[in-house]
């Protein structure tokens, strides 16, 4: 440890303290010099700050003037100059010093302007004009700042070169604002609603249109509450396209759906970009222009559907001689393909498009020719029409139609067919001539107003009239009177006058027959004709009627040998029924016994006389009941109970039946029931069918008979499983003229049993049947109606 006496200890403080005020003074020092420096620099900027706000003070077209609150003013010499005064101006009132100063009545304004600045601290300006001078200033005044003291500043600024431009666009504004008021009423005079939108495309202004759209009570009042025309928002809302207007800065227009009166109208409404950042736009009402854009569409699709479904060919040129449509038929008639046409193809292309594919005439100089074809589209009177004949023997009809655009329309007609028929017409029509001459009938054309048209000479020489007669076209009534001499009966000839008539008017045909006087017999008949005209037709029937007579009385004669043969059979038929009746009654007497017993061989020979007996008796009912029926034998009508005519007519046949041994079988539906009828022929009908079957049998056969019935018919059926009947016997089955024909064995295969029975159902208004294949038996079915 250093030892340090307290000598020492005092020095060393005093240093310090010494070097502590030192450094104090350095630092004040310092700082002293720092802001004199400072100070130094912002004198400086100062001045240069004062030097240029001098520059511009001396420079500004402005010039000030302070009005003290005592009255008096401080203003520069050159601004006093430029007023005019001769000398300095002390007050206000000096300004209307001097020959050139400003008048008393600018003064007085000056001075009430600077007062009321003054005390209520408004700014205000004022033109002043000093006297015999066309200077113009502008005086601009408000309260002095605090720094220049209590008073008044006034700017005073020479716009003398600005007034002329002022006075022009004075003159200017005026005009447009009697334009602009011109306008306004325009547009509120206007009948479609007109708008103008701000920057914010808020509604600015509405015209009473555009109330009267949207039901406003007045144009504030739908501004106010920012009604627009056209409802939706969004993309194709209403603001849709004065945004875009806005944006682009171009007008923008678009076709909207607005309910006006209740009603849904289409609105063309145009937005048109402002200078100021606006929107104006207006709407028109485009409901029926689309209406009737709409249906002029319709119809021009549905023009081009039909022309689609013509038969002729059919091509539209617009102005620019360019194809704007052709029909389906076109494109067929001339070979064109869909692609080539859809370049819509200039007149000349097609014209040598339809060159090629051989569909134009044959021509030497086709350019002269196609220049010929142009001309159709300036072509000044009605349609032009030709006829072209195209290789291959095609004939076209062309129809060239100038349209009022100056476009062209054509239209292509195949003729060919109508050529063709109408060579075959001149054809068919020198054949008709030709065949109508050389008819053996006699033929006469009456036209509906009962004129003679046409004849042929059949016509002319049957009447025995010239020919300059009927060249004249005689009226039917007048004809009917020039050949009434050569009938039989003159007054027949108003026969034909009738005829005509019924055949033209009435539409219905008519004959008859007339007697000439030399004896010939024609008939005659009028036929109506699909053109309304009637034909008269007459044939010569002399030797028809000739033949008719004889015929008749051939026939005279063969009905009296009828019915001599009818009775001759009827009375044979009872003749033979006595010794028939002798030969039987003998017969059963010998087989009896009363003759004494015989021998076997002898027994058996009876028996064969009582069945031949019993087999004729039965041919000669049969023959009376035919001779009987074809003259019109009368059927009794009676309620029958058939199931027992049946059985009676199965009792009627057994004895037969047992002696071939045959197996039958009867069957009768209790449904059969009743029928109104005769018995005794309906019982007939059963005994000949079955005996039709025995007789077809050999032994040991069947026979079955079934009947049954519905509610309004019955039923007989008769089937045996005998040999049938081949197709040539089977047509001939009811026909009682047939020959019978033989089985094997010596049987008849027909006879008259199934004609007798035919004849009684019929008469009975039934039907019979007969099925039957050879080796398969018959069947006869027989239906009787209930009444």
């Amino acid at each position: 440890m250093v030892w340090r006496s307290p000598m020492m200890v005092l020095q060393t403080d005093a240093a310090v303290m010494l070097g502590i005020v030192l450094l104090v003074l350095v630092a004040g020092a310092a700082t002293m010099l720092f802001v004199g420096v400072r100070a130094r620099g912002e004198a400086a900027a100062a001045r240069r700050q004062l030097a240029r706000l001098q520059a511009t003070f001396r420079t500004s077209p402005a010039l000030a003037m302070l009005v003290r609150g005592d009255g008096r003013i401080e203003i520069p010499s050159t601004l006093a100059a430029s007023l005019g005064l001769d000398q300095p101006a002390r007050t206000l009132a000096d300004l209307a010093q001097g020959e050139h100063g400003l008048s008393a009545e600018d003064v007085d304004g000056l001075i009430r302007d600077v007062d009321v600045a003054q005390r209520a601290g408004r700014p205000f300006e004022r033109a002043v004009m000093p006297q015999g001078t066309e200077r113009t200033f502008a005086l601009r005044g408000s309260r002095a700042p605090a720094d220049l003291g209590v008073g008044v500043l006034v700017w005073v600024t020479d716009i003398s070169d600005a007034r002329v431009e002022i006075e022009r666009l004075g003159s200017e504004a005026a005009r447009l604002a009697e334009a602009y008021d011109a306008l306004s009423g325009l547009i509120e005079a206007a009948p479609l609603p007109m708008w103008v939108r701000a920057a914010d495309l808020s509604l600015a202004m509405v015209n009473t249109a555009y109330v009267d759209a949207v039901e406003g009570r007045d144009a504030d009042d739908v501004v106010v509450r920012g009604v627009e025309l056209v409802e939706g928002s969004g993309r194709g809302g209403p603001l849709a396209g004065a945004t875009a207007a806005r944006d682009t800065r171009r007008p923008s227009e678009q076709v909207l759906p607005a309910t006006i009166d209740g009603e849904r109208r289409s609105l063309r409404v145009i937005d048109v970009p402002l200078p100021g950042g606006g929107v104006a736009g207006f709407a028109v009402d485009v409901e029926d222009l689309e209406r009737a854009r709409s249906g002029a569409k319709r119809f021009a699709d549905a023009q081009r559907g039909m022309l689609d479904r013509l038969s002729a060919g059919v091509a539209h040129f617009g102005p620019d001689r360019g194809l704007l449509f052709c029909n389906q038929p076109f494109r067929r008639l001339f070979a064109m393909r869909n692609e080539w046409l859809s370049d819509r193809p200039e007149f000349d292309r097609v014209l040598e498009r339809m060159r090629e594919a051989g569909r134009l005439p044959e021509v030497r100089d086709f350019p002269g020719w196609k220049a010929e074809r142009r001309e159709w589209f300036v072509a000044t009177d009605s349609a032009t029409e030709e006829n072209w004949h195209l290789p291959g023997g095609t004939h076209l009809h062309v129809v060239a139609q100038p349209l009022p655009d100056g476009g062209l329309l054509l239209i292509f007609e195949d003729r060919t067919e109508q050529v063709q028929l109408a060579s075959a017409r001149d054809t068919l029509l020198r054949v008709r001539t030709a065949t109508f001459d050389n008819l053996f009938e006699a033929l006469g054309v009456f036209a509906a107003d009962g004129r003679l048209q046409l004849w042929n000479n059949r016509f002319r020489a049957l009447w025995g009239v010239d020919e300059q007669f009927l060249s004249s076209h005689p009226r039917v009534d007048a004809f009917a009177e020039r050949i009434a001499e050569r009938l039989a009966t003159p007054s027949r000839s108003a026969l034909i006058p009738d005829l005509v008539r019924s055949a033209t008017a009435e539409r219905q045909q008519r004959g008859g027959r007339v007697a000439f006087a030399d004896g010939r017999h024609f008939e005659f008949a009028g036929v109506p004709l699909p053109d309304g005209n009637a034909l008269f037709t007459m044939l010569d029937i002399t030797d028809s009627r000739r033949a008719e007579q004889a015929l008749r009385e051939r026939a005279d004669a063969l009905e009296a040998a009828d019915k001599v043969k009818t009775q001759f059979v009827a009375n044979m038929s009872y003749e033979l029924r006595t010794p028939l009746t002798s030969i039987g009654g003998f017969a059963e007497m010998l087989h009896g016994g009363y003759a004494g017993d015989l021998p076997d061989g002898a027994v058996t020979y009876v028996e064969a006389i009582l069945d031949s007996v019993e087999r004729l008796g039965l041919l000669v009912d049969d023959v009376l009941d035919l001779t009987n029926g074809g003259q019109g034998a009368a059927i009794e009508r009676a309620d029958v109970n058939l199931a027992e005519v049946l059985r009676a007519a199965a009792e009627a046949v057994q004895p037969a039946i047992k002696r071939r041994r045959i197996d039958f079988a009867v069957e009768v539906a209790r449904s059969v029931g009743r029928v109104q009828g005769d018995a005794k022929r309906l019982r007939e009908v059963a005994e000949h069918l079955l005996r039709h079957a025995t007789g077809s049998l050999p032994e040991g056969g069947r026979i079955l008979l079934h009947a049954d019935g519905t509610a309004t018919r019955a039923r007989i059926v008769v089937s045996d499983d005998g040999p049938g009947l081949d197709a040539d016997s089977l047509t001939r089955a009811f026909d009682r003229f047939a020959e019978p024909g033989l089985q094997p064995g010596g049987e008849r295969a027909l006879g008259l049993g199934l004609p007798l029975a035919r004849q009684f159902v019929e008469a009975h208004g039934g039907t019979i049947a007969i099925v039957s294949e050879p080796g398969e038996g018959t069947l006869v079915t027989v239906e009787l109606p209930r009444r």
